[in-house]
């Protein structure tokens, strides 16, 4: 490749806010929920490289891009028939069988959102401001590649919050800078639902309560488990143990594997389904809390059979 770059280059990345930053010095994006990428094109030569620097085009050999030579930040995602996204699905690409890669290509293939343009032909774009570099970006952006949404007005950028995974602002004067925290700010979407208390997992510490386990009614009348919270403090984990023990069967649950556990011990303590907490959370993928919930409050008011699984589709 005879580009201004070469691989590998970091990624800018963001720092996390809370509330979205307003101004005329912003510009404001859906955040993505899939595999942070960039693209090395030249021509009919496409590298593909990770956020960690690592090669992907093995991975996702249906992704195409238009021709040209120039270096572009983005996401690859994968889309269900309702446009949202399945983080899961890009997981199950990291295989070492190219059989399966080449099946799961096909069946749901993935696509490259651009968000960002750091060098055109031989010129590095790096320094400049990032509105020239949206402008650039918006000149070469041709299918098969996408490119992210983009608003100046903050209004603009509310549904994102409310109906996305959350919006990623960045400061219109800004350079690219790989590797760094400056220039863009993350504010993820913040959800709240009522949950079922299935069971509690022992804490590292002796007689201390880890995480609930928490589960949410079906159409069908099941309770199924949807994830779990933690992150409470060393006072809450030991007096969780004594609140939760006269809700206690006697009985032993697994959890389900899944790639984010890496092996841990996932046996908790079953619990008589009677308990409600309001917890909240920033992403749902399979019908499950990806990370760890918060637990808000404690709804001593609020009937088990009311929180149902429809919660995480709101």
């Amino acid at each position: 490749m005879a580009l201004p770059l070469s691989p590998p280059v970091a990624p800018q990345l963001a720092r996390s806010r809370a509330a979205l930053p307003e101004g005329d010095g912003w510009a404001y994006e859906p955040k993505w929920d899939g595999f942070r990428a960039i693209a090395f094109v030249d021509d009919g030569d496409v590298h593909l490289q990770s956020r960690n620097g690592k090669p992907l085009n093995r991975y996702f050999p249906e992704l195409r891009f238009p021709p040209g030579r120039y270096v572009v930040d983005g996401e690859i995602v994968i889309l269900d028939e309702r446009g949202g996204q399945e983080f899961d699905l890009l997981g199950q690409r990291i295989h070492p069988a190219a059989s399966r890669v080449a099946m799961l290509a096909e069946k749901t293939p993935a696509r490259f959102v651009a968000f960002d343009l750091l060098a055109r032909d031989d010129e590095t774009l790096l320094a400049q401001p990032f509105r020239a570099r949206r402008a650039a970006l918006e000149a070469i952006v041709d299918a098969p590649m996408d490119i992210t949404p983009f608003t100046l007005d903050p209004a603009g950028a509310q549904p994102w919050l409310q109906g996305a995974e959350g919006v990623v602002a960045k400061e219109l004067d800004a350079p690219y800078c790989p590797g760094e925290r400056k220039g863009m700010v993350k504010i993820k979407r913040v959800r709240t639902i009522d949950a079922v208390v299935l069971g509690w997992r022992p804490g590292k510490a002796e007689r201390t309560v880890g995480a609930l386990i928490l589960g949410l009614y079906t159409p069908d009348g099941r309770l199924r488990e949807v994830g779990h919270s933690s992150g409470f403090t060393a006072k809450e984990k030991r007096e969780l143990v004594d609140r939760l023990a006269p809700y206690e069967t006697g009985e032993r649950g697994s959890g389900e594997p899944s790639r984010w556990t890496q092996g841990r011990e996932l046996a908790w303590v079953k619990l008589r389904p009677e308990l409600v907490v309001e917890v909240t959370f920033d992403h749902v993928s399979d019908g499950r809390i990806r990370h760890g919930a918060k637990v808000q409050r404690w709804r001593d008011d609020k009937d088990p059979a009311e929180c149902r699984v429809e919660q995480l589709d709101s």
